[in-house]
């Protein structure tokens, strides 16, 4: 993997999304962003989602936005989601695994860690990181929590991708390359996406060359409702409990998109 596919802290704000499923799996989940998105493969049986949109443009920091991402596609699925995050000032990491709580890291611009060991242990375990070495595996990953002034937030996080790629397989696809400017689907020049997924839209072609859609009729169109309804009513319980209104409000509109999109695909009877 080439380190020049990662950006350095200080970069304007962006998130990339690597999801521990291929992508005929992830996809019928990515409606529940309610963002465009570019979908790739990212290694052996990963994904990687580009999300478009910036909402932390209106105020919310981009790691809460990119928690908030991870923790919307992992509730009711299998496989976890590991979101890498940007801004000016900071950068890190959050892992989401189905309804469990949401586990973070950051590195401040000048990689100075911001975590507890625990943290990152969790996150090799949560990933599936092999443990008892001490370098590689989850040796590895810790040794990006000890002070080294040689190496900046970019470093970490290129040091973070080089353990999971040798680890458990994650390659960004080739020509993946955010730059300081890299705000979602515009900044990240992907050579070959193998689709764009729209909200309430099948995912399209999108490489070059490639055009058409694919309808989602019938049983399809109930995996996406299913989805969008599995997802909605954990993050209403997360946002009333926090007493997060943004996010009550996020999930009542999944449920509601979810009911809806279920009874325009015929009815929520499987084989019907």
């Amino acid at each position: 993997m080439s380190t020049d596919a990662v950006p350095s802290c200080g970069a304007a704000g962006g998130v990339l999304l690597l999801c521990w499923a291929r992508p005929d799996a992830v996809a019928p989940v990515v409606p529940v962003l309610r963002e465009r998105v570019g979908l790739a493969e990212a290694g052996d049986g990963w994904t990687l989602l580009v999300p478009e949109g910036t909402p932390w443009r209106s105020g919310e920091t981009v790691e809460r936005v990119a928690t908030g991402w991870a923790y919307a596609l992992a509730v009711g699925v299998s496989w976890p989601v590991l979101a890498v995050w940007w801004d000016a000032d900071r950068c890190g990491c959050v892992l989401a695994s189905g309804f469990r709580r949401p586990v973070g890291y950051v590195w401040l611009a000048n990689g100075t860690a911001v975590g507890e060991d625990e943290a990152m242990r969790t996150l090799g375990e949560g990933l599936g990181v092999a443990s008892g070495a001490t370098t590689g595996g989850v040796g590895a990953l810790l040794a990006l929590t000890r002070p080294d002034s040689s190496v900046d937030g970019g470093g970490r996080l290129r040091g973070l991708l080089t353990v999971l790629e040798e680890g458990v397989g994650v390659r960004l696809p080739e020509g993946v390359v955010p730059g300081e400017r890299a705000e979602g689907v515009e900044g990240v020049r992907v050579r070959e996406v193998v689709r764009e997924v729209v909200p309430g839209v099948a995912a399209r072609g999108r490489a070059e060359g490639g055009g058409g859609g694919m309808a989602v009729p019938g049983v399809g169109a109930r995996v996406v409702a299913l989805a969008q309804v599995g997802v909605g009513v954990p993050v209403v319980v997360w946002g009333v409990r926090r007493r997060r209104g943004g996010w009550v409000v996020a999930g009542l509109l999944l449920v509601v998109d979810g009911v809806v999109g279920g009874v325009r695909a015929g009815g929520w009877g499987w084989w019907g």
